[in-house]
């Protein structure tokens, strides 16, 4: 995809910031993972590149139309004590059973989430159903990417805990919108997971480990700034949208010390290296044996008759957990 339409998406979707990586973040991942696939796997999706770029950002649209959507992008661990690694069972079941299921979708399930979307990803594969595994493929990589982000990993997703109100959209969303051109996303071939809920689990332990420096280093340097050089005015279509200013952004950029980048080719690596899992573990079908441009323009068709219901649908406040 050109860089135009990605930089378009990034504006577009810089001030819904609590959304993941923006439409700008996922869709790249999504269209790099292809490049990392198995010769066996990349004709086919590179033929359908469009369709899993485009539509790696479903899972958020559907965020104010469906109760059950927001958890499954984040996991607040941090609710979970001090040690929560320590406590936290991997599996849903025992999980459950030791803080009941409501808790744990109050407070994010992204990790299990995973594992369902992996399921149905290996079910597509092994029927052979090319339009639910371009459909599958794109949304499980949406989840991957955002438990990818620190701050899908914790009560203090925006900072309204720590007066540092905006900085989700800051690290996710400007940053990349800035920067992101400039990212390296060839990061070698997918891998087989064999343990991939235990590999879940680790992406967020890796994403939580480095949600200090997210908060500390904003934190240090909104003391070193003054209002009116933190912050800028820019146009956006009809509207004048304040944002972190191009100085105070770049000086964020250079304490992470490339962590954003980090962050995104990791996710990008995972997202190619699940795929890939469920198409082994499915039996490694062929793809690509038959046209499908028929079976992707229904899909698509279906795809739109679903956004249209959920604008009809949008349900008020139906946002509970990492709203803005």
């Amino acid at each position: 995809m050109k860089k135009p339409i990605y930089l378009l998406a990034g504006l577009l979707l810089l001030s819904t910031t609590l959304l993941g990586w923006g439409f700008w973040g996922h869709q790249r991942i999504n269209h790099m993972a292809v490049f990392c696939l198995p010769p066996e796997m990349v004709g086919f999706y590179k033929k359908n590149i469009d369709f899993v770029t485009e539509h790696a950002v479903d899972p958020d649209k559907r965020r104010y139309s469906d109760k059950e959507e927001a958890p499954r992008h984040y996991i607040d661990i941090d609710h979970f004590g001090t040690h929560p690694f320590d406590s936290m069972p991997i599996a849903w079941k025992e999980a459950a059973a030791k803080y009941t299921e409501d808790t744990l979708k109050a407070y994010g399930i992204v990790p299990w989430h995973i594992q369902i979307m992996l399921s149905r990803l290996t079910e597509a594969f092994k029927n052979k159903e090319e339009d639910q595994i371009l459909k599958m493929s794109a949304e499980l990589g949406h989840y991957i990417a955002d438990a990818h982000v620190p701050l899908h990993t914790t009560e203090n997703y925006n900072g309204q805990m720590s007066n540092q109100k905006g900085i989700h959209g800051f690290w996710e969303s400007r940053l990349p919108e800035l920067y992101g051109e400039e990212y390296d996303f060839f990061v070698g071939r997918a891998v087989y997971i064999k343990h991939p809920l235990e590999e879940s689990w680790k992406i967020i332990r890796e994403s939580n480990a480095a949600l200090d420096s997210v908060l500390k280093f904003e934190a240090d340097l909104n003391s070193r700034f003054a209002e009116d050089k933190k912050y800028t005015y820019e146009q956006r279509g009809k509207n004048n949208v304040k944002i972190y200013s191009e100085a105070y952004s770049k000086a964020y950029n250079e304490m992470l010390s490339g962590m954003v980048e980090r962050r995104m080719r990791a996710a990008t690596l995972a997202v190619a290296s699940y795929w890939y899992t469920a198409w082994v573990n499915a039996g490694q079908p062929s793809l690509g044996d038959k046209e499908n441009a028929t079976q992707l323009d229904s899909l698509r068709s279906q795809i739109r008759r679903e956004e249209a219901k959920m604008k009809q649908d949008r349900i008020d406040g139906v946002v509970k957990g990492h709203e803005e």
